[in-house]
C-alpha cells in the first residue's frame, strides 16, 4: 500500500510540474507580439493553466499532505491584460 501511494504522489507531482510549465510557456508566448486575436487566445489558455495548476495542487495535497513542500510556488498570476 505505501508503494502504491508513493506511486500516487509522484504522479501528483509529476501534474503539478507540468500544469506549471505549461503556464510558464503560455505566459512567454503572450510576451511576445501576436496580436490581438492571439493574446485573447492566450488569456484564455492562461486561466486554463492555471485552473490546472490548482487543480494538480489540490490532488497533490490530498495524496500527500507534505508532498508540497518539493514543488514551486505558484506563479504570481496573469498579466494585467487577461483579467476579464
Amino acid at each position: 500500500m505505501l508503494e502504491i501511494n508513493r506511486l500516487e504522489a509522484a504522479k501528483a507531482r509529476q501534474g503539478v510540474k507540468r500544469a506549471e510549465n505549461s503556464l510558464k510557456r503560455a505566459n512567454e508566448l503572450l510576451d511576445e507580439d501576436g496580436g490581438v486575436a492571439v493574446n485573447l487566445a492566450l488569456c484564455g489558455r492562461i486561466r486554463a493553466e492555471q485552473r490546472r495548476v490548482i487543480d494538480a495542487r489540490e490532488r497533490l495535497t490530498k495524496i500527500d499532505p507534505n508532498g508540497t513542500d518539493n514543488v514551486a510556488e505558484p506563479a504570481a498570476g496573469p498579466p494585467p491584460l487577461c483579467w476579464s
